[in-house]
């Protein structure tokens, strides 16, 4: 096959176009051994892989949609049939899709790998048909969601189907866990995170790679909080002096959040939403903001949630409260983490490029919560591109192959 053909080079990356071939990290020459890894052998079809992850991205599935996220999680199911895996699906409310559980091989207990992916998108219902439609323009397939992190997660599930169909048995018992909540902090399904990754020897999340192709080793945790102003509301033009403008107060309290931002700790606070007032012509009596906090260890944790609680304005008769909490868990990577990506790298070497780690990724993942647990956690594992969350969100059709090996490999070769 092209992939392990003699004195063939690829680029970064990059799938052969118009027949130019240029090398890359991803020089995967043919090894001359005995045997190959069977993550090695047998030919992968990033066309078919292509295909099924089309088919999820054409659904769309905000986290709000429980009928978008739920007929994921029903097209992913049935990619399972056939390879003695079990699918479960446990209810979570109304407003948010069900999880999709899937034992790998039913029969086996004991520690072994969860491999966790989510099937929501921030992308609302509409967008695949305005503003980033589906579309492939040589290496780079553009799609709501299609990075982060639907490529991702048809990756996980092609590198299983593929051991599976080969009649081979890992070392470990895999469990799949499809969650529905991921871009809001998992609110409902971190529970069953952990529930599920109590006891487990391994974590593998796949979530998009970063700066091309690294795997994440290292991840802020998130603090998400509201603060509102009360003032009291008077005619603007007849009498302003009886009333307290809470846009006003608040105002004062917009610039202390973004005092708060601390580069050389790696902590950052944003407010990305605002809102207040009733009308052009009124002194406004409410007001409120939406802050978004992240940090690199637990004492920043406490200490940045201490200072945004102790907010308010300086001006009288305003009411301040604020409301929040930590989402996120930083993500720090110690010992079981360096063991995990070492092997990671070893087998990335065996397929022919090189594996490098990202530290400080500012957003968070549901790995977050198991390397707070202890649990060795690998992220990052998902496709290579660019543009989460924008409209211009795309992955790298080349990144298929390479990545698709990798899983297979860590999924065959953990012990």
């Amino acid at each position: 096959q092209a992939f392990f053909s003699d004195n063939i080079r690829t680029r970064h990356y990059a799938h052969t176009v118009d027949a130019v071939l240029i090398q890359s990290k991803y020089d995967c020459r043919k090894v001359q051994q005995p045997s190959m890894p069977s993550f090695l052998d047998d030919r992968v079809d990033s066309d078919a892989i292509l295909d099924d992850i089309r088919n999820i991205v054409e659904i769309e599935s905000p986290s709000r949609s429980a009928a978008g996220v739920n007929l994921v999680r029903e097209t992913i199911a049935r990619l399972f049939e056939g390879t003695g895996a079990a699918c479960e699906h446990e209810p979570t409310t109304d407003s948010l899709g069900d999880i999709l559980r899937v034992r790998c091989d039913p029969a086996r207990s004991g520690s072994g790998i969860l491999v966790l992916s989510h099937m929501d998108t921030v992308h609302p219902i509409g967008t695949l048909g305005s503003k980033l439609s589906y579309r492939r323009e040589g290496d780079r397939v553009y799609g709501p969601g299609i990075y982060d992190m639907k490529g991702g997660l048809m990756l996980a599930v092609a590198a299983f189907c593929r051991i599976a169909r080969a009649g081979r048995r890992t070392k470990l018992p895999i469990t799949f866990l499809f969650t529905p909540d991921e871009e809001l902090s998992s609110p409902v399904s971190r529970s069953v995170i952990e529930r599920e990754a109590r006891g487990q020897r391994y974590v593998l999340v796949t979530e998009p790679a970063r700066s091309g192709g690294k795997i994440v080793t290292e991840r802020k945790g998130i603090g998400v909080f509201v603060i509102r102003t009360k003032g009291r509301p008077a005619h603007a033009g007849g009498d302003p002096d009886k009333g307290r403008n809470a846009i006003v107060a608040m105002a004062e309290i917009v610039l202390a959040v973004n005092a708060l931002n601390d580069p050389a700790r790696g902590i950052t606070t944003n407010v990305g939403l605002i809102g207040g007032g009733t009308a052009r012509n009124t002194v406004a009596e409410e007001c409120m903001i939406e802050v978004d906090l992240r940090f690199c260890d637990q004492r920043s944790a406490g200490e940045m949630e201490e200072r945004i609680r102790a907010l308010k304005s300086s001006r009288p008769d305003i009411e301040t409260t604020v409301t929040g909490k930590i989402t996120r868990p930083p993500f720090v990577r110690g010992r079981g983490v360096d063991l995990v990506f070492d092997k990671a790298a070893a087998i990335a070497k065996e397929i022919g490029f090189k594996l490098e780690s990202a530290a400080r990724v500012g957003g968070g993942s549901d790995g977050n919560f198991t390397v707070a647990m202890g649990i060795p956690t690998l992220d990052g594992l998902g496709v290579d591109g660019d543009g989460a969350h924008t409209n211009h969100e795309y992955m790298l059709f080349s990144s298929i192959e390479p990545r698709t090996r990798l899983l297979q490999g860590l999924m065959e070769q953990l012990e």
